[in-house]
C-alpha cells in the first residue's frame, strides 16, 4: 500500500506503543459491535420470527451468527476492505474518492460509483441515528431484571444518559475518550467471562462452529430462514466502523484488536447465551442480563450503560467525520467545523449534523420505546452502506489495483451476494418501522446530489456571462486604470476567467491592486496534500498572478497559512498588505434549462445557508471585501 497509509499504521519504537494503539482502537472501533450480544440473539428468538428456542433452532442460529462474523468481519473487512485505504484513509466517502479515481477512464461508471458512495453515505447517517437509541435502550432495560416495576423509567432515562452525551460533544471528548479503551477492555473481558460461565454449563453448544448447523437451519425452516438474516445481521451492527475509523490508528491495530480480543469474546458470550437457551428457554426474554450471576445484574446493567455511551459517541463522531470528507468532496454544503483538540486533528465538532442526529435519537426513543421494537427499524441502513462499501471495493481491485480476474471476481462475488442477501432479508422491515432511516437516507441523497449538481451549474451561469482573462489583460495594458497598494486575492473556481468579484470592483471602484491574484482551491480524491504540492503559482504579466491551492478531503483548509508557501518575491501575503474579494451569490429559481423547480428553490436555500468563504477557509475578518450577485439557475 501507500506511503501514508505505511505511516498510519507505524507502531513506535517501544513495546508500550502497539499495546496502547490496540487498548486505544477497541475503544473507539468496536463499541457499536462490540455491544451487539446485548440485544442480537433477544430479538432472534423473542422478535416475532419464531425460531424454536431448541436444541436445532439455537445451534443454527449460532452458526449463522458466528459464520457470518468470520466472512463478513474476518475475510471481507479485515482482509480486504481495510486494504482499500486512501492513504491511510477509511469510510464510505473516502472508498468512494479511491473508487472515482479507479474508474477515471469511464464516465459512465464513474456516475455509478459515485451514486453508490452516496446512497452508503446517506444510510450512515440513519444508522448514526439508531446505533446510540438502541444500545442506550437495550443497556438500559436490564434494570427491569433487577427491579421490578421500573420498565416505566426506561424510556426517560434513556433520554437523559443520551440527550447528555451530546451536550457533551461541543467541550470535545479528549479527556474522557481515556476512558475509552480500558472501560472496552474491560467490557470484552467480561462478555467472554460470561460467554465461559455459560457455555461450562452447556458445552456441546460448541457444535454450532459446524457449518452444517446454520445450512440445515435453511433446509429445515426454508420460508424463515432469509428472514431470520434481519435479526442475525444485528450481530453485525458496526462493521463499517472498522473501516470508518482507520485513519484514526491504522489498519493493523484494528485488525490484532479483532483476532487477539474483539472476536473471540463475541464469539464466546453469543455462545454462552446460547447455552443458556438451551438449559432454560425462557430466558430468550433477555439471555445476555440473564446470563449473569443475580449479584452481578446491577454492575453489568452499569458497565452495559458506559459501553453503548461509548458505541455511540463513535458513530457520532464518525458522522462528524464523514460530514468533513462530503464537504471537502463537494456533496454538503460548508458548515462550521470547530475543533476540539489542539493536539488531534480528527477530534472535531459540527454543531447542525449533532443537533440533527440528537433529535432523530429523541424521536426514535419516544417512537419506539424499547429495544426489540427499534430492532425492526435496525439493519436496513447497515446492510445497504455494506452493499455499497462492497460494489465499491470492487471497482477498487479490479480497476485500480488490477488484481487476475480469475482471484478477484469469485470472491466479490461471494461479498456481494451475502451482503445482497442480508440487504434483502432487511427490506421487509421498511414497512415493520424501518422505514425512518430510509426516509432519512432518501432525503440526505436528495440533498447531497442537489447541492452538487446545483455547485455545478452555478459554476456554468456563472461562466456564461464571464470576460477571459488574456482579453482582460490585454485591455488592462492598453488602458492602465490606477493602481494601489498591496495584494488583491480573489477567489473563484475557474483558473480562466475573470471573477466577478473583480470585475465589480474595477467597476465602482475603478482602481486595481499592484498585485491581483486570481486564486483556486482544487480538492483532491486523497485525505492529505504535501506542502511541497499544496502551492502552483503563475505569473500573467501586469501584476496578475494565478495561484492554485491542493487540500485534501481531511486538510485544514487555511487559505492565509498556505499563501505564506508562496515561492515568488514579487508576491507579498503579509497580513496587513493583502485583502481578500469573495463573491457571494445569490440564486434565483427560473425556468432555464437545469434542476427541477423543487430543487433549485432547495439549492438556493442550502447556498443561502451555507458557511461562507470567509469563516471557511480561515480569512481575517479585517481584511474581507464581500460583493454579491444574482444568478438565474
Amino acid at each position: 500500500m501507500g506511503q501514508a497509509s505505511s505511516q498510519a499504521e507505524g507502531a513506535g519504537h517501544t513495546a508500550a506503543k502497539p499495546i496502547g494503539m490496540l487498548v486505544a482502537a477497541v475503544g473507539v472501533v468496536y463499541g457499536d459491535i462490540g455491544t451487539s450480544p446485548l440485544y442480537t440473539l433477544k430479538e432472534v428468538f423473542s422478535g416475532g420470527y419464531g425460531v424454536p428456542v431448541n436444541h436445532d433452532g439455537v445451534l443454527g442460529i449460532l452458526a449463522l451468527i458466528f459464520w457470518s462474523l468470520i466472512w463478513v468481519v474476518s475475510i471481507k473487512y479485515m482482509m480486504f476492505v481495510l486494504r482499500a485505504d486512501n492513504q491511510g484513509e477509511g469510510g464510505i466517502m473516502a472508498l468512494t474518492a479511491l473508487a472515482r479515481r479507479a474508474a477515471a477512464g469511464h464516465a459512465k461508471l464513474r456516475t455509478i460509483l459515485v451514486v453508490c458512495g452516496l446512497i452508503g453515505a446517506a444510510l450512515f447517517y440513519g444508522d448514526s441515528m439508531i446505533t446510540p437509541a438502541i444500545s442506550v435502550l437495550s443497556a438500559i432495560e436490564g434494570l427491569g431484571l433487577a427491579f421490578d416495576g421500573i420498565d416505566h423509567w426506561v424510556v426517560p432515562l434513556s433520554l437523559i444518559v443520551l440527550v447528555a452525551l451530546f451536550l457533551i460533544q461541543r467541550h470535545g471528548t479528549a479527556r474522557i475518550g481515556i476512558l475509552f479503551g480500558p472501560i472496552m477492555v474491560t467490557w470484552f473481558v467480561v462478555l467472554g467471562a460470561l460467554g465461559v460461565h455459560g457455555i461450562i454449563q452447556h458445552p456441546e453448544v460448541l457444535q454450532a462452529m459446524n457449518p452444517a448447523w446454520g445450512v440445515r437451519f435453511f433446509v429445515v425452516h426454508p420460508g424463515m430462514g432469509v428472514a431470520i438474516l434481519g435479526a442475525v445481521v444485528l450481530a453485525l451492527t458496526g462493521a463499517e466502523a472498522l473501516y470508518a475509523d482507520m485513519g484514526h490508528f491504522g489498519r493493523k491495530p484494528i485488525a490484532r484488536a479483532w483476532f487477539i480480543l474483539v472476536l473471540p469474546a463475541l464469539v464466546l458470550n453469543y455462545f454462552g447465551q446460547g447455552a443458556l437457551l438451551l438449559g432454560d428457554p425462557e430466558a430468550a426474554r433477555n439471555p445476555f442480563y440473564l446470563l449473569a450471576p443475580s449479584w452481578a445484574l446491577i454492575p453489568l446493567v452499569g458497565l452495559s450503560t458506559l459501553a453503548t455511551v461509548i458505541a455511540s459517541q463513535a458513530v457520532i463522531s464518525g458522522a462528524f467525520s464523514l460530514t468533513r470528507q462530503a464537504i471537502q468532496l463537494g456533496y454538503i454544503p460548508r458548515m462550521h467545523i470547530q475543533h476540539t483538540s489542539s493536539a488531534e486533528q480528527g477530534q472535531i465538532y459540527i454543531g447542525a449534523v449533532n443537533w440533527a442526529l440528537m433529535v432523530g435519537v429523541v424521536l426514535l426513543v419516544l417512537g419506539f420505546e424499547s429495544s426489540g421494537a427499534l430492532a425492526s427499524a435496525y439493519g436496513v441502513a447497515v446492510t445497504g452502506t455494506m452493499l455499497m462499501t462492497s460494489i465499491l471495493v470492487s471497482a477498487v481491485i479490479l480497476l485500480l489495483w488490477k488484481w487476475p480476474p480469475v482471484l478477484a471476481v469469485p470472491i466479490l462475488l461471494g461479498f456481494l451476494l451475502v451482503d445482497g442477501v442480508y440487504f434483502a432479508a432487511n427490506v421487509p422491515k421498511i414497512v415493520q418501522g424501518g422505514a425512518f432511516p430510509v426516509i432519512a437516507g432518501i432525503a440526505l441523497f436528495v440533498l447531497m446530489t442537489t447541492w452538487k449538481r446545483g455547485k455545478q451549474l452555478l459554476v456554468e451561469r456563472i461562466d456564461e456571462g464571464g470576460l477571459p482573462l488574456e482579453i482582460f489583460i490585454s485591455s488592462i495594458a492598453v488602458q492602465p486604470p490606477h493602481r494601489v497598494q498591496g495584494t488583491a486575492v480573489f477567489l473563484t473556481a475557474r483558473p480562466d476567467a475573470v471573477p466577478h468579484a473583480l470585475l465589480h470592483n474595477l467597476l465602482h471602484n475603478q482602481v486595481l491592486h499592484e498585485q491581483v491574484v486570481l486564486l483556486t482551491v482544487v480538492y483532491e480524491d486523497i485525505p492529505r496534500v504535501p506542502a511541497s504540492r499544496r502551492f502552483e503559482v503563475e505569473s500573467y504579466g501586469e501584476g496578475f498572478f494565478r495561484v492554485i491551492l491542493h487540500f485534501g478531503f481531511t486538510d485544514e483548509p487555511d487559505v492565509p497559512k498556505a499563501l505564506k508557501l508562496c515561492h515568488l518575491d514579487e508576491l507579498d501575503f503579509s497580513p496587513m498588505r493583502t485583502t481578500y474579494f469573495l463573491s457571494r451569490e445569490t440564486v434565483i429559481a427560473s425556468k432555464l434549462e437545469g434542476m427541477a423547480r423543487w430543487r433549485e428553490g432547495l439549492f438556493a436555500f442550502m447556498l443561502q445557508n451555507a458557511n461562507g468563504n470567509l469563516r471557511f477557509f480561515n480569512l481575517p475578518l479585517n481584511r474581507v471585501i464581500e460583493l454579491g450577485t444574482q444568478v438565474e439557475m
